[in-house]
């Protein structure tokens, strides 16, 4: 299985989805996260397998918990790398609005030399 694939496998359910959002907030430990759903902790256990297989999520071990992290990159580039083989102009369209900042910047940058 790609890359991409598995980052999407693990979007497909809702619960990992929820479980990605609740990990914006900070390390969370297995526990924690399994306290915030009505499942079983197998299952929210699973839930966490499919995530870290995909790369989306670290575990850190300390003593006897687990703990959880987002690893933030991840999602923004392989969404951002499919979208951009299936709407490829958006690609370019990002680049020349960035191209279009930094000449912006610099002339910013020069009429502030000049004042």
């Amino acid at each position: 299985m790609d890359i991409i694939t598995g980052v999407f496998r693990a979007l497909a359910d809702p619960t990992r989805r929820q479980i990605l959002q609740d990990l914006r907030e900070g390390e969370l430990t297995a526990g924690d996260i399994a306290s915030r759903f009505t499942i079983t902790p197998s299952s929210v256990s699973r839930h966490l397998g499919v995530l870290k297989a995909a790369g989306l999520v670290d575990e850190r071990r300390e003593a006897n918990r687990v703990y959880y992290s987002l690893v933030e990159d991840r999602l923004a580039l392989c969404v951002g790398q499919f979208l951009s083989t299936v709407c490829p102009d958006q690609v370019v369209l990002r680049q020349v609005r960035k191209r279009r900042g930094t000449v912006q910047t610099k002339l910013e940058g020069t009429e502030n030399a000049h004042a």
